[in-house]
């Protein structure tokens, strides 16, 4: 691996091609497994899983790679790929990864993950300064008018900012529900209908839990109340506040 460094941990490659000509270019998916695998090798890591694509690079809506994110998200896994462009050439969809909730890295290009954390940081800095200077502009304003600045003026959070502060906890929690409800499902058609059985078996597949650790019976109960309910998102809520 690049600069003596060698891979930890749980890893999920994927691997796509747009077309069947790139097989034949020295860009087919077992060109990208060997140099995922030569990327890997050494050190203390697992590749949980691989997943598969032939897709367009330009079309953003992917299963497999869906699929990958979501395994990542679960079992607390990096995403490998052999290169940049088996995401996508669109920096925006790049960007999209953070939203995603899933650390990547390509082989091609080690520090992109870096550097992709970078390009949003200047971004969140230039809306931070906008903001600032705009709320300067608005406290002096309000300063001219006589308006007494400074102190406790005993501001207190409304019942609709509660409100969309529960919806936004609850959004996160039924995200993860909808994550997770494929794989409680399979459990429980494999004869896990207990909570304690279900803890155990998610425990055992390397599923940390909400707040990481091992799963308690409590915990799985709710996940399985957040499975049942309707989604409702954070927006919504708001507005019905």
């Amino acid at each position: 691996m690049a600069e003596g460094k060698m891979a930890e941990g749980k890893f999920v490659s994927y691997l796509r091609v747009s077309t069947m000509r790139q097989g034949k270019s020295g860009l087919g998916i077992e060109a990208q497994r060997t140099a995922v695998e030569d990327f890997l090798n050494g050190g203390n890591w697992q590749l949980v899983k691989e997943f598969r694509e032939t897709e367009s690079g330009k079309k953003a809506d992917r299963p497999e790679l869906a699929k990958a994110f979501q395994l990542c998200r679960l079992i607390g896994a990096k995403l490998v790929i052999a290169k940049l462009d088996r995401l996508s050439r669109d920096a925006h969809f790049l960007l999209g990864l953070e939203k995603a909730g899933v650390d990547f890295v390509a082989v091609d290009m080690p520090h992109a993950n870096r550097l992709t954390v970078g390009i949003m940081a200047l971004v969140a800095d230039e809306e931070r300064r906008t903001i600032s200077a705009r709320t300067k502009a608005a406290l002096a304003a309000a300063k001219r008018r006589g308006v007494k600045l400074g102190g406790d003026r005993g501001a207190r959070p409304t019942a609709k900012q509660r409100a969309i502060a529960i919806a936004v906890r609850q959004e996160r929690a039924d995200a993860r529900a909808a994550d997770l409800a494929p794989l409680v499902k399979e459990l429980q058609a494999a004869g896990s209908m207990s909570l304690r059985a279900i803890a155990a078996r998610l425990d055992e597949r390397g599923i940390p839990a909400a707040r990481g650790g091992s799963w308690s019976a409590n915990q799985v109960a709710r996940l399985l109340k957040n499975i049942a309910r309707p989604f409702v998102s954070a927006s919504a809520s708001a507005s019905a506040a």
